[in-house]
């Protein structure tokens, strides 16, 4: 029993089981979302928190761990980031549109999906849109019949690359015309909403929706709607949820939830992003993840269908017990999994600006270590120039970069050892961690301290360690130890860490020479789910 003293007026929320069961629960069965209680004790919150499971296509797109952003469209022309109002299409004048080029260079760079800005906030649309004379087929490009989106999708499935869209809904184009933040009501609207001359007025098989939005909600709705329907699969939708240069008096209420309603109607592999359900802006463009990045948030909706979470995204916690323990009592209704994207651009600028210069190797190393190895997938932004290519610049600065990722990992000492679990469940078999399957895993008996120890036949030089759980069992590791036995037989402690997720790769202080070595696993929220272990030393050239 522990007791507390409390100085002035006092608070009914100081009852800390106030509304909250003090004995953990254990009827609750897995789940995408469960709900939470305010105030309820962190121990509960955390055995709740080891039932959290991500949707088949959160894994999926996990599993990307490198995808590319192209930010490219009439700011490009025009030299600037978010663009002005009352630009000339006409300034749109790629002299060698090359999206092969762009989906080889992903694919011999290490990239799994590409997302494209089919529409940034300047409103400008890269494919002839019905819904907006602001597009390319108001250009004299291609005799206004070019579609960048077209030959984008077409290029990157020619490849293997997965297809991402960005469509802002901010657009100045739009405001200009007196649709964008115009005060319009919300109501029901009809979606694809024909227009004169629509060849698909006549096709009944189209799917046809009525969905709760304002004037520009429809626009961007029936956008969204050409996009999904007429371009084949798409694995990922981005929306950010800035307003644009408008003036600050106005405002779009943006419709969320029949945007959302539309996406997972349409296509519903694919994964909402930023402003979505599914994927989660990591709350900085430097390239970083946390420390410890943890894939299970407390969340809630609030009444526009966007998801929210606690504490707010510049925090350097926001899934811990304690983190936890603080958002319940702040309101938030679900632990919900909601994985991080790390954003950042080869160049100073999104945008493609002759004077600006890709980051180094190095740099591209640092983000690399900051954001695949902590839990979270790397989106990279190459803008594409005024030709319409990758700069050469930027696409031999991917390839070094590349090449050298690939160093990093040539030699994986592991796949040598004799390993021994301590703690496994029944019939767990270590050894499916070295067989690369990564639905296969080792299983911990409880949530009790347990251990894996790879013995050498001689000694062998590490600098790295990977380690992956199987998310498809959610995200229970809590803390960890990395250790090596020394010359005396004792165990030595390389580096303790936190959380593991998806992946973690740890990067050690400093190379370490041994013959066994251990990872010893502290503390859990679940039974422990272990796809993978590596023992990596940097190959030099």
């Amino acid at each position: 029993m522990a007791f507390a003293s409390l100085e002035g007026d006092f608070q009914v929320k100081y009852l800390g089981l106030r509304g909250s069961p003090s004995v953990i629960l254990t009827n609750l069965k897995p789940g995408y979302r469960i709900p939470i209680q305010a105030n309820e004790r962190s121990a509960s919150l955390a055995a709740k928190a080891s039932l959290v499971r991500p949707q088949p296509k959160q894994i999926t797109w996990q599993q990307y761990e490198q995808t590319a952003f192209f930010h490219y469209g009439i700011n490009t022309y025009y030299g600037v980031e978010w663009g002005n109002f009352n630009e000339d299409p006409n300034m749109f004048q790629p002299t060698d549109l090359d999206t092969d080029q762009w989906a080889r260079t992903l694919r011999d760079s290490g990239f799994k999906l590409a997302i494209l800005t089919v529409k940034h906030h300047d409103g400008f649309v890269l494919y002839p849109t019905r819904y907006t004379d602001f597009s390319v087929a108001s250009s004299t490009w291609r005799e206004g019949k070019g579609n960048v989106l077209r030959e984008f999708v077409d290029s990157m499935r020619k490849y293997g690359i997965k297809i991402g869209v960005y469509l802002s809904p901010a657009d100045h184009g739009a405001y200009t015309a007196g649709v964008f933040a115009n005060g319009s009501p919300r109501n029901e609207r009809a979606i694809p909403t024909f227009v004169a001359g629509d060849d698909r007025a006549e096709d009944s098989s189209l799917a046809k929706f009525m969905l709760q939005a304002t004037d520009y909600g429809e626009m961007l709705l029936n956008q969204l709607y050409e996009v999904l329907t007429e371009y084949g699969q798409i694995d990922e939708v981005w929306f950010d949820g800035a307003q644009g240069h408008i003036p600050g008096d106005k405002k779009e209420n943006y419709d969320w939830d029949s945007y959302y309603e539309l996406i997972y109607a349409l296509q519903p592999q694919a994964v909402v992003a930023i402003t979505g359900h599914d994927v989660r802006w990591v709350g900085n463009e430097s390239g970083w993840a946390r420390e410890d990045e943890w894939s299970v948030l407390a969340t809630d909706i609030i009444d526009d269908g966007s998801q929210i979470y606690y504490p707010e995204f510049n925090s350097s916690d926001l899934g811990s017990r304690k983190a936890l323990a603080s958002a319940a009592r702040e309101g938030m209704k679900e632990l919900t999994w909601w994985p991080a994207e790390v954003d950042v651009s080869i160049r100073q600028g999104w945008f493609y600006h002759e004077n600006q210069q890709p980051k180094s190797v190095e740099e591209l190393r640092n983000i690399y270590y900051q954001s695949v190895a902590k839990n979270s997938v790397l989106l990279l932004n190459i803008p594409p120039d005024k030709r319409g290519k990758l700069a050469d610049v930027d696409v031999e600065r991917l390839k070094e970069w590349h090449q050298s990722i690939q160093r990093d990992f040539a030699i994986n000492h592991a796949v040598n050892a004799v390993i021994r679990a301590d703690g496994g469940a029944e019939g767990a078999n270590p050894y499916v961690l070295l067989d690369g399957i990564y639905e296969n895993s080792w299983q911990s008996s409880s949530t009790a301290p347990s251990s894996i120890t790879f013995t050498m036949e001689q000694a062998v030089t590490i600098d790295k360690v990977v380690l992956q759980e199987n998310i498809h069992h959610g995200q229970q590791v809590e803390s960890f130890v990395i250790e090596i036995r020394n010359a005396d037989g004792d165990w030595e402690e390389i580096m303790t860490a936190g959380v593991i997720g998806y992946k973690r790769i740890v990067v050690l202080p400093n190379e370490v020479t041994g013959k066994e070595f251990r990872v010893r696993f502290l503390q859990s929220r679940g039974p422990i789910h272990l796809s993978n272990i590596g023992l990596y030393q940097t190959r030099l050239d």
